[in-house]
């Protein structure tokens, strides 16, 4: 019986933002897949074709998939990014859901520092970035030990939840040089998944965006 390969075509904003990892997870599987950039001036008349009135979106042979971290998960299911054991899959979930229990703590600093609203920069770092950071850093750098110091977050190989941490230091860097410092195994993380020759190659060529 002959498969073929689903058409994959990925809805969002011309940023890196909630749409990079899985741009990534299609680079570093080789599947083919259409990088559809909606221009924020062309995002009101798109809007209510989506599912749940926001990006990104993946269209499977036409079927749309909304939430970010629901089109991660589903991508790296299906191209051996998600865990290898259904326990490391659900390890890799944890984190994630701890990531966004992060974001939003850290969410009205990055808002400011992105231009979206109005505040000020160094009372945020102060009172929200940084706190947000050590609490979050400070779990993934036990996490990273309990997990034998291995370049990973779970198990023996790459999973999107590296490619989710690695991206977001990339731009958390960009606003606090130095955030992660204090957080050697993690600084390891973002090292071997960047420094991934697959995955380099995208990050080589994909388009500059300030997040």
């Amino acid at each position: 019986l002959l498969t073929t390969m689903p058409s994959y075509k990925l809805s969002y904003f011309p940023g890196r933002g909630l749409g990079e990892v899985s741009r990534q997870l299609f680079h570093l599987s080789d599947t083919p897949f259409e990088d559809h950039r909606v221009p924020m001036d062309e995002w009101p008349a798109y809007k209510d074709s989506t599912p749940f009135g926001q990006m990104p979106v993946l269209f499977v042979d036409g079927k749309p998939l909304p939430q970010s971290f629901a089109i991660a998960r589903f991508l790296a299911d299906q191209f051996g990014f998600a865990g290898k054991t259904p326990f490391e899959a659900a390890w890799v979930d944890a984190l994630a859901d701890q990531y966004k229990d992060y974001f939003a703590e850290i969410r009205p600093f990055l808002f400011v520092v992105f231009g979206f609203g109005e505040g000020d920069k160094e009372k945020l770092k102060k009172k929200v970035a940084e706190p947000a950071i050590n609490k979050f850093f400070g779990i993934l750098e036990k996490r990273a030990k309990d997990n034998g110091s291995n370049g990973h977050l779970v198990g023996n190989s790459l999973t999107w939840i590296d490619l989710q941490v690695s991206d977001h230091i990339g731009v958390l860097e960009l606003y606090l040089p130095n955030a992660i410092s204090a957080y050697p195994l993690v600084n390891e993380i973002r090292k071997k998944t960047t420094t991934d020759p697959k995955l380099k190659e995208w990050l080589d060529k994909r388009p500059v965006t300030p997040f």
